[in-house]
């Protein structure tokens, strides 16, 4: 056990966290395959962090003899600045060098023991490989934490927890546990097993194993390859100290793969607030532009006064500026009221994403806005009383020539047509009826003659004034007052001549019109009577039971027997008819057409009774066969309510089981799942029930049965019934598999889980499976929160995402197992960039295109000053001040 005389070289503040397990000898020999192992594994260590800053070491014992790469390494290694080194070339510069390193090291908590820096510069093997393995225990191994176990013991248990799957992987220590290589490779393939196929390994052949892992791990892992094959496989115990190191070299790798995803989706979450806000800028400063310029454009035309001699021309000016109010300023109100939003948008989410506040433009504030706005309701209102004051001006002028047109106009509409209707002979071949009308009629005429006088009399005067006025257009005016006047005498004669004619006329029809009256008082509702009994006759009727057939069939039979009774009627109509015609051709009287009070010819009504007489016993036969059809549909009804009122009430009952089972669960949820599979195969053993009841339910639907008096369940009831019954069962064993779920993957024991149920089931008063707001909040507060409303709110919308009022078991356990959710900060994105540039004080382009989305990697790369420090590099980018810019900090 040699090469452990230096696990006690170095303890922390509080205490050891690598405890030696011999007491050494500084003067003892390392073993040399050891300490062949512990030279390469540390010289590619040390490497794999000096090549971030363009350098290297060939030989450990030489090349950290002046302290410089030893000061560098220790830089890289932790971030931060150490003293300014010595550039000379003498012992004494060389050992002042080493000095600050070890300082720097002590400073960090670790306690060096028997390690100086002479003995460094002096090249000590041992020392040097010691002082190495200080750095790598309190750098790349101390803060391993692992299940409150670290350091050592931490790296050890990862190792074990990520092998843990894998066949033939035993980890127990640093030395011969990893000898087959395996252990190599199983962490590979945990992690990337698309890189390993882990199944063509076999612990027989240890070199393929640990060649393909060390070959992996360096092409793929970014793992320098710090051991060969043969100086593990050819020692019987490989050195720990350099299996630690290479050990810790993976976990470090896939550790940092995911705090590098972690960090670009933090910059990517910033980066994407910024951009959206400054589109949210680019948008007000482009809307506000186009509002002030139409503003600019509107407000000269509204302040044109200049007048028109026409009244179309004030018209149209007033047209155009309806148009202007109802379709050209509407949308420029809904744009201003937009820019405000926007901006009071903008300036909420620059202060909630910690940002500093927008200023817009010159010019374009919103106060500025508002300004030029009130300018152009100013000039709107000067322009619309101008425009009616030009209107009125012009109405006043053309005033008293419109009225005159207007009612010599009226009065011309309403003569057209009137002299040759007052001429026409149409009472000649009119009925009585028509002659009584056409009497009325003129009657009307007379009365509307009379009352037009008084226009005449008006149109007559405003000639007279416009005449008087020397109005430029008189002599039309005068010619068409004459024609108007002329007329007027002309229908007063012709008026009196028509009455004279309509008088003599009604007194000739009034002799035969008591005939026509009485045949229609009695041919009309017997042919309403015919019309109706065809109609029953012939009417498709739909009865479902035995009572409305026979019903049916009684009314029949009352309808047979009127019709002898009928028929005496239908015959005395018939003789009426005889009558009236036998006195028309007597008389030689003009009929002037058809029966006035009649359409009904005896013809039709002799039409009509013989087919009433064809149908009845068409009628008789349809009866019979419905009747026999109903008495075979009361018999489907009564075999199908018998099954329904089983099933059911049976299925009523298996649904209030299942929620009484869902309330009152006890045992582990291994039990209580079994338990509900159990009761659900016994639910679906009873299908065969219901698809004897499909069956007979589908015979009742061909025979087009639409009720049932003899049960109070449908098909669809039972088919609900039954898809409810097998959803909640369904749905309560889901809920089981996911608190089984959420029970293992949240380390939540079958105590914790039974406490938390106990909780919900006390406070689901309603005994519904769910809590709503109140319980839920009551429930908090028994298990020890104290929360105000804002707070209380925040956990409903982690519970209740879709704000159903309600919080199921589910939800209840996921919230408390959930770990509150960090937020970003500008320390927390200069960290993240930092991870992403691999502990550098910078960052390139490269790096950043790699890690990062191609737009949001190019507007860091746009917005990023050039880095100057002293470890600048070609390309180098800054990425602190840019993480700080994006804060509001400084100008971005």
């Amino acid at each position: 056990m040699m090469m452990d005389h230096y696990e006690g070289q170095h303890t922390n503040a509080a205490g050891d966290y690598m405890q030696p397990e011999d007491d050494w000898d500084r003067d003892l020999l390392l073993d040399p395959a050891w300490e062949k192992q512990q030279r390469k594994t540390f010289t590619a260590w040390c490497n794999s962090h000096l090549r971030k800053a363009g350098t290297q070491i060939e030989n450990i014992d030489e090349d950290f003899r002046d302290g410089l790469k030893l000061m560098l390494l220790l830089e890289v290694i932790s971030g931060e600045r150490l003293a300014k080194p010595e550039r000379g070339k003498m012992r004494v510069h060389k050992i002042s060098n080493v000095n600050k390193a070890l300082n720097f090291i002590t400073g960090k908590g670790v306690k060096l023991v028997s390690i100086g820096a002479e003995e460094i510069v002096d090249g000590n093997a041992k020392m040097t490989l010691g002082m190495i393995w200080t750095i790598i225990l309190r750098f790349a191994i101390q803060d391993i934490s692992v299940e409150e176990t670290s350091a050592k013991e931490g790296l050890l248990l990862w190792c074990q927890r990520k092998t843990a799957p894998y066949k033939n992987v035993n980890i127990q220590n640093f030395h011969i546990s990893w000898k087959d290589g395996l252990g190599f490779c199983a962490l590979i393939h945990r992690h990337r097993p698309e890189l390993i196929d882990y199944g063509k390994l076999r612990k027989d052949d240890p070199y393929t194993n640990l060649n393909t892992a060390f070959d992996v791990a360096e092409r793929f892992l970014d793992i320098p390859k710090m051991l060969d094959a043969e100086d593990i496989v050819g020692t019987a115990r490989p050195d720990e100290k350099a299996i630690m190191t290479y050990v810790s070299s993976f976990y470090h790798a896939f550790s940092g793969a995911q705090k590098a995803e972690t960090a670009a989706n933090r910059i990517c979450k910033v980066l994407a607030v910024n951009q959206e806000n400054e589109q949210l800028m680019e948008d007000y400063e482009k809307l506000a532009s186009d509002l002030l310029e139409w503003i600019r454009r509107t407000i000269p035309w509204l302040e044109d006064r200049a007048p028109e001699n026409t009244m179309q021309a004030m018209q149209q000016k007033l047209e155009d500026f309806r148009d202007y109010r109802r379709l050209h300023k509407p949308p420029k109100v809904q744009e201003k009221c937009q820019l405000e939003i926007n901006f009071n948008t903008l300036q909420t989410k620059l202060r909630l994403s910690n940002r500093p506040a927008f200023m817009p433009s010159e010019g374009k504030m919103v106060s500025d806005i508002n300004n030029a706005w009130g300018g152009l309701e100013q000039a709107e209102k000067g322009y619309e009383e101008w425009l009616l004051n030009e209107i009125r001006r012009l109405e006043r002028l053309d005033h008293l020539a419109e009225k005159f047109r207007q009612k010599a106009s009226i009065h011309e509409a309403w003569t057209d047509g009137k002299e040759n209707m007052l001429q026409k002979k149409d009472y000649e071949t009119a009925s009585l009826s028509d002659i009584k009308a056409l009497l009325k009629k003129h009657e009307a005429f007379e009365s509307d003659l009379a009352a037009h006088q008084d226009r005449v009399e008006q149109i007559a005067a405003i000639a007279q004034e416009l005449n008087e006025l020397d109005y430029y257009d008189s002599p039309s005016v005068n010619a068409r007052c004459q024609k108007i006047c002329d007329q007027w005498d002309n229908l007063g004669v012709l008026t009196q001549k028509r009455r004279e004619a309509l008088e003599k006329t009604e007194k000739l029809l009034e002799t035969i019109d008591q005939l026509y009256l009485e045949y229609a008082k009695r041919a009309a509702p017997f042919n309403n009577w015919m019309e109706g009994a065809m109609e029953d006759l012939q009417d498709t009727f739909i009865v479902h039971t035995i009572e409305e057939i026979q019903g049916l069939s009684t009314a029949h039979e009352q309808f047979k027997a009127t019709l002898p009774e009928a028929d005496k009627e239908r015959q005395a109509i018939l003789g009426i008819h005889n009558e009236f015609t036998k006195i028309a051709q007597t008389y030689h009287v003009n009929m002037a057409g058809t029966n006035p009070y009649s359409t009904i010819l005896p013809q039709e009504i002799n039409n009509k009774w013989d087919h009433v007489r064809q149908l009845v016993p068409r009628r008789d036969h349809a009866l019979m066969e419905e009747h026999a059809r109903q008495q075979q549909n009361e018999r489907l009804r009564k075999q199908f309510g018998a099954q329904a009122n089983v099933i059911g009430p049976w299925i009523q009952t298996k649904m209030q089981e299942i929620g009484r089972i869902s309330i009152e669960m006890n045992g582990t949820l291994e039990d209580q799942l079994s338990h509900l599979r159990q009761y659900e195969k016994n639910i679906v053993n009873y299908k065969p029930k219901i698809d004897q009841l499909e069956g007979d339910h589908q015979q009742i639907q061909e025979a087009l049965i639409f009720d049932n008096k003899h049960t109070n369940y449908t098909m669809e009831h039972i088919r609900v019934g039954w898809e409810q019954l097998l959803t909640t069962i369904a749905r309560t064993i889901n809920e089981v598999e996911n608190q089984i779920l959420t029970r293992d993957a949240k380390g939540i024991s079958q105590e914790q889980m039974n406490e938390f149920r106990n909780s919900f089931n006390h406070f689901d008063r309603k005994k519904i499976g769910m809590l709503d707001s109140d319980d839920f909040r009551a429930c908090l507060i028994s298990m020890g929160y104290n929360m105000g409303e804002a707070e209380f709110a925040r956990i409903m919308s982690i519970v209740d995402p879709n704000r159903l009022g309600v919080v199921t078991f589910q939800a209840f356990i996921d919230f408390m197992s959930r770990e509150t959710a960090d937020t970003d900060t500008a320390d927390q994105v200069m960290s993240s960039f930092k991870v992403l540039a691999g502990d550098k004080n910078y960052i390139t382009a490269d790096e950043l295109r790699r890690e990062l989305p191609p737009d949001q990697a190019e507007y860091c790369i746009a917005r990023m000053a050039p880095y100057i420090g002293h470890d600048a590099v070609p390309g180098a980018l800054d990425y602190m001040s840019f993480s700080t810019a994006l804060y509001g900090e400084s100008d971005l």
